[in-house]
């Protein structure tokens, strides 16, 4: 009986342990289980990409301009080198370099002591032969009267006639004498010929002028009206004259740091040929300038429109990528991914850009952010609202 309940005792234990050892062994699988399952989950987080940050804007519909674009040079409408057309010592300046003149403003004065002798001279010359032709004018009276009476020669009276006759032309060349030497004295008093601005002095009071001078005395420039002349390319020279045969085009400049809106001018210039080496037709705008903020020699930006396109899709213009394949936008689609589409841009002005191929008004565009996208990846807008460039009715500036 002993035995047998050692037998039993032994068996309660062994079963005891086997229970202990079946758990343990349960435990572990699980916590296997549990461990390859957080693993994959792991894993699984690890290998889906993490949503990349951008922000966008939308494609738009809206009227834009067509317009040209172009750096231009502003140039004065009429310049003027003052240089004196007689030889003589400068003595007075009459205005201050830089200053504003108006047309027929004395602006020198040379001496005039040598033509006025020299006017001075011609008429003695002219009164002296004057008086010799009234002496010659009786002459020729009363030896025609001896002549028909038959007391002189005919050659007597022919004698009497040239010298009166000579005199006549002597007085003829006297008042040519006269005329000139007052055209010379004239030389000395030099007035603006234009309404301008002057510029630096290069002869004042005391120096010797030369006539014609190759250095002038002073540059005069007309600044109001005032044009700017630029170059666009000659494929948009059929368009241009085909606007302009329709009514004045209007052109704007603008410098290019200036905060303030641009001038408005007119084309009041097309060059008679092309350039053709670099395949530009030279234009000119004319502006009133009425501030006189239009100089000559600045560079300022132009734009002049030929017509309006309607319904034209817009786009930022940071959205339009450049690649191997051409000009491409990622679109963001509902599901918070983006694709590839090839575009084709019309027209890129200021901030815009218009899209003729390749994007529908409405759908949102990357703007920021495209160096870490590829098709298909997972977006994450930064910003709260897509920009819609302006209102649909403005036009690009």
């Amino acid at each position: 009986m002993e035995s047998m309940k050692h037998c039993s005792s032994n068996r309660l234990r062994v079963s005891h342990y086997s229970f202990w050892a079946a758990c343990s062994l349960l435990l572990v699988g699980l916590s296997c289980i549990a461990a390859c399952n957080g693993e994959k989950t792991d894993q699984k987080k690890k290998m889906a990409p993490d949503a990349v940050p951008v922000k966008v804007g939308q494609a738009i519909s809206k009227t834009v301009p067509v317009q040209l674009e172009a750096i231009g040079n502003v140039e004065a409408l009429t310049t003027v080198s003052i240089k004196s057309r007689v030889v003589g010592q400068l003595k007075k300046v009459h205005f201050q370099e830089g200053q504003f003149v108006r047309q027929g403003d004395l602006l020198f004065t040379l001496d005039p002591g040598p033509g006025d002798a020299g006017l001075k001279e011609a008429l003695a010359k002219m009164d002296r032969n004057q008086a010799l032709l009234k002496k010659a004018e009786e002459d020729l009276r009363r030896y025609t009267k001896l002549f028909s009476s038959h007391a002189i020669a005919k050659e007597q009276l022919d004698q009497v006639q040239s010298n009166y006759e000579a005199l006549m032309a002597a007085i003829k060349a006297d008042k040519a004498t006269i005329d000139n030497a007052r055209l010379q004295l004239s030389y000395c008093y030099i007035y603006a010929p234009i309404t301008g601005k002057t510029g630096s002095l290069s002869a004042y009071a005391g120096n010797m002028i030369k006539n014609n001078e190759d250095n002038p005395m002073v540059v005069i420039n007309q600044i109001q009206p005032i044009y700017v002349n630029f170059a666009v390319p000659e494929q948009y020279l059929p368009e241009i004259m085909k606007f302009m045969a329709k009514g004045p085009l209007k052109v704007e400049a603008k410098p290019p740091q200036s905060q303030d809106p641009p001038f408005e001018g007119v084309i009041a210039f097309i060059d008679n040929a092309v350039d053709t080496k670099t395949g530009t037709i030279r234009l000119k705008g004319k502006f009133t300038n009425e501030q006189k903020q239009l100089w000559p020699g600045q560079f300022v930006n132009v734009t002049f429109r030929l017509t309006s396109r309607p319904n034209a899709v817009v786009v930022p213009s940071q959205a339009v990528q450049t690649g191997q394949s051409g000009e491409f936008i990622f679109v963001v689609k509902p599901n918070q991914t983006v694709e590839v589409r090839p575009v084709v841009v019309g027209k890129t002005q200021g901030r815009e850009s218009v899209i003729d191929k390749g994007v529908q008004p409405g759908e949102t565009v990357v703007t920021e952010g495209q160096l870490r996208l590829i098709p298909g990846a997972r977006v994450e807008i930064k910003n709260a609202k897509p920009p819609t460039q302006g209102a649909g009715d403005k036009n690009v500036h």
